[in-house]
């Protein structure tokens, strides 16, 4: 009787398939929404994930000035920076930021949530926001990718 022997098949640079996906933020929840693209950008959508390899797709997110938040966090939540110099931090309200770089809102948030290592440096490059309806990446032919509120 002979025993079968199964091996795990990983994937490699050479064996990903990478898709385009275009996601619009018109009146979706920043988390929410932020949450599921730092999922594929991992690759955690498709069969063959691999922690270690980056498996994910490349995601478009347009119109980033129509997202919301929930709650008061829109007039209460804080991001800040530091310039590098003493005293150098500086503070801004989620409104003010929207308003002047729409685009920070969604990028800071799905930084947070991918490795923080080389491996999430990589997938974070995958992700490319707009605060409009226009993207200059229709020669790649992404398909529109819509999550459930």
């Amino acid at each position: 009787m002979s025993k079968l022997h199964f091996t795990t098949k990983h994937a490699n640079a050479a064996t990903v398939q990478r898709k385009w996906f275009v996601v619009d933020g018109t009146n979706q929840t920043v988390g929410r929404m932020c949450a599921r693209i730092a999922a594929i950008l991992r690759g955690k959508n498709n069969a063959y994930y691999t922690p270690h390899v980056d498996t994910g797709d490349y995601i478009i997110v347009i119109n980033a000035e129509k997202v919301k938040l929930t709650g008061n966090k829109m007039d209460e939540k804080i991001y800040d920076h530091y310039t590098g110099f003493p005293g150098g931090r500086k503070e801004e309200v989620a409104k003010d930021l929207q308003k002047r770089r729409p685009e920070v809102l969604i990028e800071r948030a799905v930084k947070g949530m991918l490795p923080k290592n080389r491996l999430g440096r990589q997938m974070y490059k995958k992700l490319f926001v707009y605060a409009g309806p226009n993207h200059q990446h229709t020669a790649q032919q992404p398909k529109e990718l819509k999550f459930d509120r």
